[in-house]
């Protein structure tokens, strides 16, 4: 960009205001001609509204982090709801938190000055913290009899069919992110499945079960292939997004829409910190993608993007 097209482009920032009766739509508005992340946000509700209206979009959604534990469950079971997620990518904690909600169990919030923790008195009283929450021992017994009780058709079915599976077997009218899921037919993936509570007490009581995982590394790569436009949300990153991510590198049609939401940052080369820019230089995104990336805590971004898409969509 040359210095006329770049003073050109230079506007006014917006010295927004709040009034009584503002509602989201109004305020993403006022954000995008503001600066740091307030304007990040604003382009990533505009980007995630546009895919959404994108009839030819295939919406990945990359999951990553404590969120059902931190009480983000309603919000991801609201995004499969209402059409928003057509692929999901998740961490197998967050489904094992999903279903220990499904059963009836609760995550506990705490003291929100975690210094007044004693994890040794927590250790000995058999209680789990995740920073200012809080999971006794005894949901993982709950969990551990509704996990020893499934009949598994299939031992060597692909991961993603059999957390289809699993949300059949969950309660009716619970907001289960598995149920949901297999309500509507929305494929969940989950790369690195092994590592946590519910794979670990699957293996316990099913010694036999080998459930694929090139099954569903195939399927996502198939699913990127075939679609017009591809749009992705990274909350995160990790095992998610890069399962995401190498679907789309050696696809036809890269990402034509990229949004990500960290704390991370890319100085140590870390995926999770890694900038979208420079998952073009894979081509994963494509060079001339909308992309946005905010760095903030998810459990106050994610709601906000949700209660935009809710009012542009209905509207």
């Amino acid at each position: 960009m040359n210095e006329k097209d770049f003073k050109d482009h230079l506007k006014e920032v917006n010295q927004f205001r709040i009034k009584k009766d503002s509602t989201i739509k109004e305020i993403i508005n006022q954000f995008i001609n503001t600066g740091f992340n307030a304007k990040r946000l604003a382009k990533a509700c505009n980007i995630y509204e546009t895919m959404v209206k994108d009839i030819n979009c295939v919406k990945f959604f990359g999951l990553a982090g404590a969120m059902v534990p931190v009480g983000m469950q309603g919000i991801i079971y609201d995004f499969i709801k209402d059409g928003f997620i057509d692929i999901l990518v998740t961490t197998g904690a967050n489904l094992t938190h999903d279903i220990a909600e499904s059963l009836g169990y609760q995550h506990l919030q705490g003291d929100i000055d975690i210094n007044k923790i004693d994890d040794s008195f927590l250790h000995e009283e058999e209680i789990n913290r995740i920073y200012d929450v809080f999971l006794p021992n005894s949901v993982y017994e709950g969990l551990e009899d509704f996990i020893s009780k499934l009949k598994i058709p299939d031992n060597s079915m692909s991961v993603s069919k059999f957390l289809n599976f699993l949300g059949k077997q969950l309660p009716e009218n619970s907001k289960s992110i598995l149920k949901i899921a297999s309500e509507k037919n929305i494929p969940i993936f989950c790369p690195a499945f092994t590592d946590s509570g519910l794979a670990l007490q699957l293996g316990f009581h099913n010694r036999g079960l080998n459930l694929n995982h090139f099954k569903d590394m195939l399927e996502l790569v198939d699913i990127s292939w075939e679609a017009k436009t591809s749009g992705v949300c990274i909350i995160g990153g990790g095992t998610p997004k890069n399962f995401i991510f190498q679907s789309q590198q050696f696809c036809p049609n890269s990402a034509k829409y990229a949004i990500q939401i960290t704390m991370d940052r890319p100085e140590p080369g870390g995926l999770s910190g890694a900038s979208l820019r420079e998952a073009m230089s894979w081509g994963k995104i494509h060079e001339k993608a909308e992309y946005s990336t905010i760095i903030s805590d998810a459990t106050i971004v994610l709601p906000l993007i949700y209660w935009y898409l809710k009012t542009v969509i209905t509207d």
